[in-house]
């Protein structure tokens, strides 16, 4: 992971960060990351999970699992 991360990091611009992300991720993954991200910004402003699962066209269970991770303490750069 720490390798990832510095990886990560070190990508100065937002077109080499596309490239780099489209080179590890499969189409789906590409879709998936910014829906989670979507769930989350929708969650911290008080969103009901059902209505994000409605508007996004995602299971219960993923709007659950990122309710979750907040309640955890992540995602507070978001």
């Amino acid at each position: 992971m720490d390798e990832l991360l510095e990886a990560l990091v070190s990508i100065k611009d937002k077109r080499s960060l596309r490239d780099f992300l489209e080179g590890i991720l499969t189409p789906k993954e590409m879709l998936e990351i910014p829906r989670r991200l979507q769930v989350i910004k929708m969650l911290k402003k008080g969103i009901p999970q059902h209505q994000i699962a409605k508007e996004l066209g995602i299971g219960i269970a993923t709007v659950t699992r990122g309710s979750k991770e907040l309640q955890k303490g992540h995602f507070k750069g978001i």
